[in-house]
């Protein structure tokens, strides 16, 4: 690989992919669907691109694949979950345009990206404690214990999540006639947990890094974190993505309760946002990820030293403009 495209170059973890991606070599590309000045990492990159939302699902293929003919880009590395969607329909665009799209299979991502598939795949094989989830249509509000969180059965970033306290809360909900589109799940107290794993599917080589969330955004992204080491629960995780056929680094969450318990929620199949987090602390998932996909051996997590880490954010000047408002 000489050359990758990356989206979404605005999210969290967009910087530490176009750092790591630099010290090996590659060029950059990056895209994402705000103008550059919006965007502080535009100016880290090679080319910046303004694409459409992967929503416009045509114009969003053509103007990536555009981009990687233009920029003789071989790799694709997409960082949200509307983008993995699309490009787990559209792998034969990037096929036959030589690029390589650095993600797991299809019928992983079909599963991860499902969380109702999820949660029957790993409890069919007894993996990974998971917490019990339902299709809310077709149960009865009865049939419930609450508290109970409702979700997307594909959401990301926490959006369309709900607490929901008593049957009276879960009937308003369900006048809402969106049922078919969300799963429900017993509300677990506790912490939230975090593992970036990094599975090469042909050797058999799994990295796991944990990492406890103490401060989040409203989003689900970390900005204080435990960087912390449990052989057993990072045991759990590599045995989850032996199992789901992961291919390169994905993060699986997990609810830590009172009583030291983890469970499962979800699987990510993308880097996370605090993937930083695991690099800072020795382990570099970007180029293990990259390696899953160009035949190398991925290295192992022994390195990880224990850490607290937190984030801050930081101003940059991406345009300076004069009196008349053009760009000097």
């Amino acid at each position: 690989m000489k050359a990758a495209v990356v989206t979404a170059i605005g999210s969290f973890s967009a910087d530490i992919v176009i750092k790591n991606l630099k010290n090996m070599g590659l060029k950059v590309i990056g895209c994402d669907i705000y103008p550059a000045e919006w965007i502080a990492d535009s100016s880290s990159v090679s080319a910046f691109y303004q694409v459409p939302l992967a929503t416009q699902e045509e114009e969003y293929v053509e103007k990536i694949l555009t981009i990687c003919k233009k920029e003789g880009a071989d790799g694709l590395i997409v960082l949200t979950d509307a983008e993995v969607d699309v490009w787990n329909r559209h792998r034969n665009n990037l096929k036959e345009a030589g690029v390589t799209l650095c993600l797991s299979p299809e019928d992983t991502i079909t599963v991860c990206r499902d969380k109702m598939k999820l949660y029957e795949f790993l409890s069919e094989r007894g993996i990974g404690n998971m917490i019990p989830t339902r299709m809310l249509s077709g149960i009865s509000s009865e049939s419930i214990s609450y508290p109970a969180v409702v979700k997307p059965y594909n959401g990301r970033s926490s959006q369309g999540l709900s607490y929901l306290h008593n049957q009276e809360e879960m009937e308003r909900f369900l006048a809402g006639g969106e049922a078919d589109n969300y799963v429900v799940q017993p509300y677990f107290k506790g912490s939230i947990i975090t593992v970036d794993v990094v599975h090469q599917a042909d050797t058999g080589r799994t990295a796991a890094v944990s990492r406890k969330e103490l401060l989040r955004t409203p989003n689900g992204a970390g900005t204080s974190v435990l960087v912390f080491s449990n052989p057993t629960l990072e045991a759990v995780c590599k045995e989850a993505a032996r199992a789901l056929g992961i291919q390169g680094c994905v993060n699986f969450e997990f609810i830590e309760g009172e009583d030291g318990i983890f469970s499962m929620l979800e699987c990510n199949p993308r880097f996370s946002g605090g993937v930083e987090f695991s690099c800072i602390a020795g382990y570099d998932c970007v180029l293990n990820h990259v390696r899953c996909f160009l035949g190398e051996d991925i290295t192992l997590s022994s390195s990880v030293t224990e850490m607290y880490i937190a984030r801050k954010y930081e101003e940059y000047v991406t345009k300076v403009l004069d009196k008349e408002g053009i760009k000097k």
